[in-house]
Protein backbone atom coordinates (compact mmCIF):
# COMPACT_ATOMS: atom_id res chain seq x y z
CA UNK A 1 0.00 0.00 0.00
CA UNK A 2 1.90 3.11 -1.32
CA UNK A 3 0.67 5.57 1.88
CA UNK A 4 1.59 3.19 4.48
CA UNK A 5 4.60 4.22 6.75
CA UNK A 6 5.28 0.13 7.75
CA UNK A 7 5.44 -0.39 3.94
CA UNK A 8 7.51 2.47 3.16
CA UNK A 9 10.30 1.16 6.18
CA UNK A 10 9.75 -2.32 4.41
CA UNK A 11 10.77 -1.01 1.02
CA UNK A 12 13.58 1.34 2.40
CA UNK A 13 12.00 4.51 1.74
CA UNK A 14 11.58 5.73 5.31
CA UNK A 15 14.83 4.40 7.05
CA UNK A 16 14.91 2.76 10.63
CA UNK A 17 16.72 1.23 13.02
CA UNK A 18 16.62 -2.61 12.20
CA UNK A 19 17.21 -5.17 14.33
CA UNK A 20 16.02 -7.99 12.45
CA UNK A 21 15.46 -9.09 8.48
CA UNK A 22 14.53 -11.84 6.59
CA UNK A 23 12.37 -12.41 3.38
CA UNK A 24 9.05 -12.07 5.29
CA UNK A 25 9.44 -10.21 8.61
CA UNK A 26 11.38 -6.90 9.41
CA UNK A 27 11.96 -5.74 13.27
CA UNK A 28 12.89 -2.10 14.54
CA UNK A 29 12.97 -0.12 17.34
CA UNK A 30 10.05 1.88 17.99
CA UNK A 31 10.49 5.78 17.15
CA UNK A 32 8.07 6.19 20.69
CA UNK A 33 9.51 3.57 22.82
CA UNK A 34 7.34 2.67 25.95
CA UNK A 35 9.80 0.39 27.95
CA UNK A 36 13.78 0.35 27.37
CA UNK A 37 13.75 -2.30 24.85
CA UNK A 38 10.36 -1.60 22.33
CA UNK A 39 10.58 -3.31 19.36
CA UNK A 40 8.22 -3.62 16.45
CA UNK A 41 8.21 -6.65 14.34
CA UNK A 42 5.87 -6.08 10.79
CA UNK A 43 5.36 -8.76 7.45
CA UNK A 44 7.03 -7.20 4.90
CA UNK A 45 3.28 -7.80 3.37
CA UNK A 46 0.69 -5.43 4.13
CA UNK A 47 -1.93 -6.80 5.61
CA UNK A 48 -3.95 -4.18 7.70
CA UNK A 49 -5.26 -5.86 10.97
CA UNK A 50 -4.92 -9.04 12.51
CA UNK A 51 -8.25 -9.75 11.43
CA UNK A 52 -7.11 -9.96 7.44
CA UNK A 53 -4.37 -12.50 7.89
CA UNK A 54 -5.08 -15.53 6.12
CA UNK A 55 -1.82 -16.78 5.82
CA UNK A 56 -1.53 -18.09 9.42
CA UNK A 57 2.19 -18.99 8.52
CA UNK A 58 2.93 -15.36 9.12
CA UNK A 59 2.30 -15.61 12.77
CA UNK A 60 5.23 -18.64 12.94
CA UNK A 61 7.37 -16.23 11.53
CA UNK A 62 6.54 -13.31 13.38
CA UNK A 63 6.95 -15.42 16.87
CA UNK A 64 10.30 -16.92 15.44
CA UNK A 65 12.14 -13.66 14.37
CA UNK A 66 10.33 -12.31 18.01
CA UNK A 67 12.50 -15.54 19.72
CA UNK A 68 15.49 -14.48 17.98
CA UNK A 69 15.62 -10.71 18.70
CA UNK A 70 14.46 -12.25 22.40
CA UNK A 71 17.72 -13.82 22.78
CA UNK A 72 20.07 -11.32 21.44
CA UNK A 73 18.73 -8.50 23.31
CA UNK A 74 19.19 -10.69 26.81
CA UNK A 75 15.19 -10.63 27.29
CA UNK A 76 15.09 -14.18 27.78
CA UNK A 77 16.34 -14.40 31.30
CA UNK A 78 13.74 -12.06 32.96
CA UNK A 79 11.37 -11.86 30.71
CA UNK A 80 9.31 -9.39 27.88
CA UNK A 81 6.10 -8.86 26.69
CA UNK A 82 4.65 -9.15 23.50
CA UNK A 83 1.67 -7.10 22.25
CA UNK A 84 -0.76 -6.53 19.10
CA UNK A 85 -3.36 -3.96 18.87
CA UNK A 86 -6.37 -4.57 16.13
CA UNK A 87 -8.37 -2.10 14.98
CA UNK A 88 -9.61 1.36 16.33
CA UNK A 89 -10.56 0.01 19.96
CA UNK A 90 -7.91 -2.34 20.46
CA UNK A 91 -5.32 1.12 20.14
CA UNK A 92 -4.34 0.21 16.31
CA UNK A 93 -2.97 3.24 14.85
CA UNK A 94 -1.06 1.88 12.14
CA UNK A 95 -3.21 -0.21 9.94
CA UNK A 96 -0.23 -2.63 8.98
CA UNK A 97 -0.44 -5.76 11.18
CA UNK A 98 2.27 -5.24 13.84
CA UNK A 99 3.58 -6.71 16.95
CA UNK A 100 5.40 -5.10 19.81
CA UNK A 101 8.18 -6.67 21.88
CA UNK A 102 8.45 -4.74 25.12
CA UNK A 103 10.91 -5.58 27.88
CA UNK A 104 14.00 -4.34 29.77
CA UNK A 105 11.70 -3.25 32.70
CA UNK A 106 9.29 -4.98 35.17
CA UNK A 107 5.78 -4.85 32.63
CA UNK A 108 3.17 -3.65 35.10
CA UNK A 109 -0.72 -5.27 34.23
CA UNK A 110 -2.85 -3.64 33.92
CA UNK A 111 -0.52 -1.30 31.87
CA UNK A 112 -0.32 2.36 32.71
Amino acid sequence: MSDCIFCKIANGEIPAELVYQDKDIIAFNDIKPQAPVHILFIPRQHIETLDDVKNLGIYSSIFKAIGEVVKTKNLDKDGYRVVANCKGDGGQEVYHVHFHLLGGRPMKWPPG
